[in-house]
């Protein structure tokens, strides 16, 4: 039975992406309208949108709208943007107050009121349209607040009187915290008694709380993470609230975009190749050396890195560990990144000691990121904690092998190879320390060296599917429970 669904995200793939969120957003847009459901999107039409190329058409009738958050009013219109490659539409919020800034997210005073103004505006929008959803889904901290909204300043409509509420945590270490004095713009006309009285108390609001105490479904982006989120060491201080709503939680393990992520229709790359074309895999690399100017032979691994450069990724780990494995071993490192200065400083100091074996580019590149996947391998990914994780499903596609900590989706979908048995798709390891991750590395490093073992390795991993066109199906299973009666 085809659903009406609307979906509320601060970022989506190819228009805005910072992360992870934009992937899921894009793609489950893209599945359920191919799968045959009513998909009304709602993203902020940041000025930072590359528009060239792209089908983007005002609105006439979502035109002139307006919201106003306690003494700010803000006025919007809405354009649609259609995916390449699929007829399915996304909804661009274009507010020039709020979104006409040089990037997505800022620490400017305004943040909150620019996500709640796109919450607002998928209500609205709906309202106007005459669009009664089934669901409504909601993505971490940014859109949490629609949760609460629907029972309160939308509660009079009975145009949601249907309306089943999920919230997807992607990362809970981002929650929107902001002063209780705001309480005005959070929730227009209704009563203080609906925030959580802990955080009001304590003087503030914090909105991915408050969005998970409302939701009637929560879901995070891989079964492990569901888990992970309920214990002191990952929840994040929502513990103690997840444990209590037990029932309401999902995991389901994100999926990837084969029509963009496969060896075999790379558009980025110079050659194409599949599970039996290793050798075109080979050349790649060796291109692709002499691209970023590396040496090595035909024995000398490449591991990628592309990442934030962020605590939740574990590159802490590496700080001690690296410097003495690219003494102690033969091999190249790759890394494409942003983000915390201690990292980038780290990463830009082993280039300078080791400028024949290390590169480092301090910025995002698509067509980098494909490159990586395609020539590196091995791909490092020592998280923290990681909710998903996408690169080591593009990685086991590309046959290049993840090296990865058994924690959240990175535990879901990498299995530690056996040689004994020619069993598994990775390396992985347990403990969050540095000699666990330079076992991970000299265990890899070994293996290498054993072209068979490493070729079948390889191969299974070539062989998995996580496509979104079987993960899905998840959502909406997830999707039914809730309106069925």
């Amino acid at each position: 039975m085809p659903l009406k669904i609307c979906f509320a995200s601060a970022e989506v793939t190819p228009f805005a992406k910072a992360g992870g969120l934009a992937d899921v957003s894009g793609a489950l847009l893209k599945y359920l309208h191919a799968d045959g459901h009513d998909v009304l999107l709602f993203m902020p039409g940041y000025s930072s949108i590359q528009r060239e190329g792209l089908e983007i058409h005002p609105v006439d009738y979502l035109r002139g709208l307006s919201v106003t958050l306690g003494t700010h009013r803000y006025d919007f219109s809405v354009s649609t943007a259609q995916l390449p490659d699929s007829s399915a539409i996304a909804h661009l919020v274009d507010c020039p107050a709020l979104f006409n800034r040089p990037s997505l997210y800022t620490s400017d005073a305004d943040e909150h009121r620019r996500f709640l103004v796109l919450t607002h505006a998928a209500f609205i929008c709906c309202q106007r349209m005459a669009f009664a959803p089934q669901i409504m889904h909601f993505n971490d901290w940014h859109t949490a607040a629609g949760t609460l909204l629907l029972r309160s300043t939308y509660a009079w409509d009975r145009l949601f009187q249907a309306a089943r509420t999920v919230l997807t945590v992607h990362n809970i270490g981002y929650q929107g915290i902001l002063s209780s004095t705001l309480h005005a713009e959070v929730l227009p006309g209704g009563p203080v008694s609906m925030l959580d009285a802990g955080d009001f108390a304590a003087g503030r609001i914090n909105l991915l709380r408050t969005g998970l105490s409302y939701a009637d479904r929560i879901t995070t982006v891989s079964p492990t993470y569901a888990r992970e989120l309920r214990t002191a060491e990952y929840g994040m201080g929502m513990e103690t609230l997840l444990r209590k709503r037990t029932d309401a939680i999902v995991g389901i393990l994100n999926g990837v975009d084969y029509d963009e992520w496969d060896p075999r229709r790379d558009r980025y790359v110079s050659q194409h190749y599949g599970a039996n074309q290793l050798g075109v895999k080979a050349a790649i690399k060796d291109e692709f050396l002499q691209r970023i100017h590396l040496s090595g032979g035909p024995r000398t691994a490449l591991v990628g890195i592309v990442s934030r450069l962020a605590t939740q990724k574990g590159f802490d780990l590496l700080f001690d560990s690296l410097p003495l494995l690219l003494q102690a071993r033969e091999f190249n490192l790759v890394v494409l990144g942003t983000g915390e200065a201690r990292y980038e400083n780290f990463f830009s100091a082993l280039q300078r000691r080791f400028p024949a074996r290390v590169h480092f580019e301090r910025r995002y590149s698509d067509e980098l990121a494909h490159w990586i996947e395609a020539a590196s391998d091995m791909f490092l990914m020592p998280s923290r904690y990681e909710p998903c994780g996408l690169n080591q499903m593009y990685s086991m596609r590309y046959g290049t092998v993840p090296i990865v900590r058994r924690t959240g989706g990175l535990a879901d979908s990498v299995q530690h190879f056996d040689a004994a048995t020619g069993s598994g798709t990775g390396i992985v390891f347990n403990d969050y320390n540095a000699e666990a991750v330079s076992w991970a590395l000299n265990t890899a490093l070994d293996l290498y060296q054993q072209r068979a073992a490493w070729r079948r390795l390889m191969q299974n991993g070539m062989a998995q599917d996580y496509s979104w066109s079987r993960q899905v199906r998840g959502y909406v299973e997830m999707y039914q429970s809730l309106v069925q009666p």
